[in-house]
């Protein structure tokens, strides 16, 4: 009994003992982990104050580092806008590239323009401002009110042209009465000046004030005060270029709108500057004969690089009037000149090329083998060709012709009957070849193509088949054909140079031009061929027989060769011809266009020229001696020995695609 309760009282403690050790375990294990939920507790309020606190820091770094920029970086700034003083920018124009000839010579330049702006926003009341400005300035109610309406179109905060071109004494009286003129400011900018005037009128173009139209379709400097943009000539064709790109300028203005001091600025990007082949000497005095005539057109070109050395067309126009104001009265005399001196008319003036197209004649029959060297035709004055005649322009005829002679002479009957034998496409197709019947590309706007017709264009055009007695009219230049004095320039250059296809052009490359263009195309033509007919040219001006012998050359080293082309205005009746009516008996815009074509030294091609004189009446009197000068010209100054200038960034590099043939 004694042994039972002692060991139950050994169970009994061991069981106590068992539990407290259980419970200590337990114990220990809750205070285990207790302690890991404090530590994490502990670590994350760690992380999340640190990144409080770096936020904290990063951000009074920030306010800091503004406080200190506006106070002291931005301090005089913000100091001048609480005395009611403000920050304007400013668009600052681009100056325009000038433009030069082959040395550098200055033919389109810039000259300061005072101007009077208005910033509509800034005035109280506009038109009182405008009428305060007219004491100072000449403003008549009318040209308020057209600034008035030009106000109403644009946004208020852009400036506003009021006048330009102030004398000193009118920019002196704005200045002094600036607090009087809310708004009112006066600027200095450029405007284009035209060195030789209405000697380049035709090439360099002009600027002139941007229209509606450009103005919705530009970029924002053409809403500048004054700003100008190419409207013709190279000036149009290179306007994006020679523009420039515009800058600006933030000024501190008081209350009243005067400008106190500039604070920053981008300048502006000039414009580059576009040198030219031609030859300014060689232009002036080109422009000068042709002003001899009533109206005429002349281009000098190279024979080898296509280079245009002048160019000119009479009467013409002074483009400096564009910019500087052109009057009513001055423009009705031009608009009604029967001259038209707007249009350019060695790249405009569409013209039959009369006999300079015999030679094109000559060629398709001697590539074609219907006529050679031998070949011979008899002429009485007229051809017959069923019950049509066709007259020579001598009347009694010129008896046996070859083909040297009939260039020589001019004689009409020879391409008459050999035309029947080539037909007209394949003169047409020889006519293309030459640069006739497509634009030259020239970098001048404004081209025209000329006409060379065949049998398809006359269907395409008419519906009607081609007759046999328009193949005989167009082998004489008459008809359908027409051609532009550059275009005959071109043809004559392919066939003194050995049948190479160059093409013309303006602005070119820096240094000597062969040196640097490509090699021009290399023409189906036999050189036997070309030069039969360049001896044929040479017979029209130094030939017993020639039509132009009275325009030679007397210095054999620069004799010229050419072709005489009288071109029919109004078709010769019966009855003037057995009259035998004089052309110059009739009305002067009745009589027949006089044009030659010819190229110098004749033994060493360099220089083409092509005139026209409009109404001349005879190719041989009127266009011949003209053409015996400017060749003369061309010689003794020799643009052709002078490279190209060196123009950094300029578009001296700049020639259009050429065409392959």
């Amino acid at each position: 009994m004694f042994e039972k309760r002692k060991v139950r009282r050994r169970l009994q403690r061991n069981s106590r003992q068992i539990k407290e050790h259980s419970q200590r375990i337990t114990r220990k294990r809750l205070s285990n982990a207790q302690r890991n939920r404090h530590f994490d507790a502990v670590k994350s309020f760690s992380r999340r104050a640190f990144f409080i606190s770096a936020f904290q820091g990063l951000l009074l770094t920030v306010l800091g580092a503004r406080l200190a920029w506006l106070q002291v970086i931005q301090g005089e700034k913000y100091h001048t806008l609480s005395e009611k003083n403000r920050i304007d920018i400013k668009m600052l124009a681009p100056s325009r590239g000038n433009i030069v000839d082959r040395t550098g010579k200055k033919l389109a330049v810039n000259d300061d323009n005072y101007r009077v702006v208005i910033v509509p926003e800034q005035a109280d009341n506009l038109e009182e401002t405008l009428w305060a400005l007219s004491k100072f300035v000449s403003l008549d109610e009318r040209e308020i009110r057209k600034i008035l309406r030009r106000a109403s179109r644009q946004a208020k905060y852009l400036p506003l042209e009021i006048k330009d071109q102030l004398k000193w004494e009118e920019v002196a009286a704005i200045e002094v009465n600036l607090p009087d003129l809310p708004g009112v400011s006066v600027e200095v900018g450029d405007i284009r000046q035209y060195m030789y005037g209405e000697a380049l009128a035709h090439v360099t173009g002009y600027v002139g004030v941007v229209n509606k139209a450009e103005l919705e379709a530009g970029d924002k400097v053409l809403r500048l005060p004054g700003f100008r943009i190419g409207k013709d000539g190279l000036e149009k064709h290179y306007d994006l270029d020679m523009r420039g790109q515009s800058g600006r300028a933030q000024v501190e203005v008081n209350v009243v709108g005067r400008e106190v001091r500039e604070l920053s600025r981008v300048p502006p990007l000039i414009g580059k500057e576009l040198t030219l082949s031609l030859d300014a000497d060689l232009q002036m005095r080109t422009y000068e004969r042709l002003s001899q005539e009533v109206s005429a057109s002349a281009v000098v070109m190279d024979v080898h690089s296509g280079a245009i050395y002048s160019m000119g067309s009479f009467p013409s126009f002074d483009p400096n009037l564009f910019t500087r104001g052109l009057p009513q009265d001055v423009w009705e005399e031009w608009r009604t000149n029967p001259g038209h001196p707007l249009t350019n008319k060695v790249i405009s003036g569409q013209y039959p090329p009369g006999s300079t197209f015999k030679m094109i004649t000559a060629l398709a029959g001697l590539q074609t083998g219907d006529i050679n060297h031998t070949t011979q035709f008899s002429c009485s004055g007229r051809y017959d060709l069923g019950r049509d005649r066709f007259h020579c322009w001598k009347h009694s005829g010129h008896g046996t012709m070859n083909l040297v002679s009939s260039l020589a002479e001019s004689c009409d009957t020879y391409y008459y009957k050999c035309s029947t034998e080539i037909g007209i496409d394949k003169i047409a197709e020889v006519a293309r070849q030459f640069g006739l019947g497509q634009k030259t590309g020239i970098e001048l706007p404004g081209e025209r193509p000329g006409l060379v017709p065949d049998r398809d264009w006359k269907y395409g055009r008419f519906g009607n088949t081609w007759q046999p007695g328009e193949t005989i009219v167009a082998s004489i230049g008459q008809g359908y054909l027409l051609a532009t004095p550059l275009q005959l320039a071109v043809m004559t250059s392919r066939m003194v140079n050995g049948g190479y296809a160059v093409e013309p052009w303006l602005t070119g490359v820096v240094g000597q031009e062969m040196r640097h263009l490509p090699r021009w195309q290399k023409m189906n033509f036999e050189d036997w061929h070309l030069n039969l007919v360049k001896k044929g040219m040479s017979e029209v001006m130094n030939g017993a027989h020639g039509t132009a012998r009275a325009a030679q050359i007397p210095d054999p080293a620069m004799a010229f060769a050419g072709k005489t082309g009288t071109s029919q205005v109004k078709r010769i009746t019966a009855a003037q011809r057995a009259e035998n009516v004089a052309q110059a008996d009739l009305p002067w815009k009745y009589r027949h266009h006089a044009l030659f074509v010819g190229y110098a030294p004749y033994k060493n091609p360099r220089y083409a020229c092509a005139v026209v004189v409009e109404h001349g009446a005879s190719g041989s009197a009127a266009a011949a001696p003209l053409a015996r000068d400017l060749l003369l010209m061309a010689q003794q100054i020799d643009p052709a020995a002078k490279p190209l200038v060196s123009v950094n960034d300029g578009l001296a590099h700049m020639r259009p695609a050429r065409r392959r043939i």
